[in-house]
């Protein structure tokens, strides 16, 4: 219930009463619970603590890269490797990797090749990770999205 404070189920009245007398606030903590969780503690400093808390979580949580790599629809042989070397060494860092292939003019005729081009990019690269969808045309791009493999 709070600092010095016996803990119990009280009726609200009761616990109103008790915040007042130690000149604290009643903090519900728990609403969904039977009978509701409640707490005598200083409302700001509660509220404070939460987002302090919350910040942390943040902080903690791990922030998802999302490395770019692209292609034309003609790509030659040594440029696709040099990419692929590229996309395996962020794929080892934990990134994940956006491969698209960008179509100028007409050559958004050779889609086929595109898309050719990017599933072989991602069989290639399959020890390393996995691709997320198949590729999709969005305008005059093509992309396809590889996230790394969980290493254990």
């Amino acid at each position: 219930m709070g600092e010095g404070i016996e803990q119990g189920v009280y009726p609200i009245a009761r616990a109103l009463e008790i915040a007042k007398e130690v000149g604290l606030d009643l903090v519900e903590i728990s609403p969904n619970a039977e009978p509701p969780v409640c707490k005598v503690v200083d409302y700001k400093k509660f509220l404070y603590d939460q987002k302090k808390k919350q910040k942390e979580l943040k902080a903690k949580a791990q922030k998802t890269v999302i490395k770019e790599i692209r292609f034309g629809p003609q790509t030659d042989e040594h440029d696709f490797n040099f990419k692929k070397n590229h996309a395996i060494k962020f794929l080892q860092e934990g990134s994940k990797v956006k491969a698209f292939v960008f179509f100028k003019g007409r050559s958004i005729l050779f889609k086929e090749q595109g898309e050719i081009l990017l599933l072989r990019f991602v069989n290639e690269l399959e020890d390393y990770g996995k691709a997320e969808q198949l590729p999709l045309l969005e305008g005059k791009k093509m992309i396809m999205v590889i996230a790394p493999k969980k290493t254990k």
